[in-house]
């Protein structure tokens, strides 16, 4: 009995010091790219005021690009995020909305609205995917071109529509984002002025509820009525101007949000295109970019911008949330496990001695890690192998911390980009961004280790997240 004591006694100690050293070392990442990020975006907007629009917009070397924009039921929202699309301030634009055989009326309003006929195009596919049902065009709208297809999910829906693309580079777009006018010039513009082969660039996702939209346009931005959705702010405010910014500084981008991001054509059709096997193609697809240059000796680049803007809808309570924490969970999982030759390869560069391995351990590995803790910590108090005054400081830091993180992404927003103008609103996002790590947080963890879970247990179901028409 002794000996099961003593066992017990010794592993509750190895997970207190597993839970310590993912503390300071995921907190302690955090903070590197939170000062990376400070500056990489103070630089950045300081040549925002001597680097306009213009020249990019009127050069004649500025590559046209192709919209893709998968849809699947998504009738109340497509309509709008279309007319939203139409007034995109660039040069040399075509649009092509894939209806991956919706069973609702996304079509028929689609035809209805822009007044679309059906058309015999020639069709080449370069990439598999489901046979194609019609082409709708009008020839008064010809940028506009919706392509039905039978369903095959949005992977196969995309790749459909890099088979129709003319254009050296292509833009992914959710149906339910609304991009701001000159976000694709912003988005484009690391790609032309890069010395660099840069094959990507994403740009900054921010949170639609809460905002005025009149005709496709956000005329007004503002908070979210709910707690869930004022959470979501923070949180990704947090992620993109310091999780993606710091990363793109470092050269170490492993995430774009497929959301709202630009890729170069031709290489994602060398790479395949997108692939069906995880639930998040769209870091998916960048990490299989990262491979396939490596293992044909390509130089490239991936940029992230955090000035072009796209407002998306996020999930209005707790089910729908529940739903894309764990998809984006599985599908971290998934990607991180297909590419496991990546962890610690020199070959990847920072990309896999660093980037890589933070995704995996503190990211991934760090959600059921994280939850154990908030159970094995109070157990090794209770059994006093952690002294009163010492736990206390741990929790205190953890929450304080934690606060800290998101309080500064809160400032870093409003000494820079200010999309929240009134004083109320930065006011409420302070406090939720302290109240952000009291309840919220251990229900997003939770989310996350159902998905830790179905990734161990093979599950590859997509969890749709029901949009609820904030766009119109």
């Amino acid at each position: 009995m002794e000996e099961w004591r003593q066992f017990f006694y010794h592993m509750m100690n190895m997970f207190n010091v597993l839970i310590v050293s993912y503390f300071f070392l995921a907190n302690g990442m955090y903070t590197v790219l939170m000062l990376i990020s400070l500056g990489s975006v103070w630089l950045h907007n300081r040549r925002l005021t001597y680097q306009g629009l213009d020249e990019l917009r009127e050069s004649v070397v500025t590559p046209p690009v192709t919209i893709l924009v998968p849809a699947w039921n998504e009738e109340d929202v497509i309509v709008e995020s279309v007319r939203s699309i139409l007034r995109t301030d660039y040069p040399a634009l075509e649009i092509i909305i894939i209806d991956d055989g919706s069973t609702d009326e996304s079509l028929n309003r689609l035809i209805k609205a822009f007044r679309l006929a059906k058309m015999d195009l020639i069709y080449r596919p370069r990439i598999a995917t489901k046979p194609v049902r019609g082409f709708y065009m009008n020839p008064r709208i010809p940028n506009l071109l919706v392509i039905s297809k039978q369903n095959g999910g949005k992977p196969d829906a995309l790749n459909l529509g890099i088979n129709m693309c003319r254009t050296p580079y292509f833009c992914t777009l959710d149906a339910d984002c609304i991009l701001e006018r000159d976000a694709l010039l912003r988005l484009m513009r690391p790609i032309v002025r890069s010395p660099e082969n840069t094959v990507a660039s994403g740009g900054i996702v921010r949170i639609l509820n809460g905002c005025d939209v009149q005709d496709g346009k956000v005329v007004k931005v503002g908070l979210p009525k709910t707690a869930v959705e004022r959470f979501q702010v923070v949180e990704y405010l947090r992620s993109f101007l310091f999780g993606r910014t710091g990363w793109d500084l470092l050269g170490g981008t492993l995430i774009v949000s497929g959301a709202f991001a630009v890729f170069h054509r031709e290489t994602v059709v060398e790479t395949g295109g997108f692939q069906h096997d995880t639930v998040t193609e769209d870091m998916d697809l960048i990490v299989q970019i990262h491979r396939w240059a490596v293992h044909n000796n390509r130089k490239i680049r991936m940029r992230f911008t955090s000035d072009p803007v796209c407002w998306t809808e996020c999930p209005p309570n707790l089910n729908m949330l529940a739903r894309q924490r764990r998809r984006w969970q599985l599908g971290l999982g998934q990607t991180l496990w297909k590419n496991s030759e990546m962890l610690f390869n020199g070959k990847f560069g920072l990309v896999g001695m660093a980037s890589f391995p933070f995704h995996l351990y503190v990211e991934a590995l760090g959600a059921p890690v994280e939850f154990i803790g908030y159970f094995m910590v109070p157990l090794a108090l209770l059994f006093g192998m952690v002294p009163v005054p010492l736990f206390i400081l741990f929790v205190a830091l953890s929450l304080v911390y934690g606060s800290f993180l998101s309080v500064g992404s809160i400032l870093l927003e409003e000494l820079t980009y200010r999309r929240y103008p009134a004083f109320r609103d930065l006011m409420i996002l302070l406090v939720y961004a302290v109240l952000e790590n009291i309840g919220y947080r251990q229900v997003v963890l939770w989310y996350r280790v159902q998905g830790m879970w179905r990734f161990i247990a093979g599950f590859r179901s997509w969890e749709k997240v029901v949009h609820m028409g904030a766009t119109e």
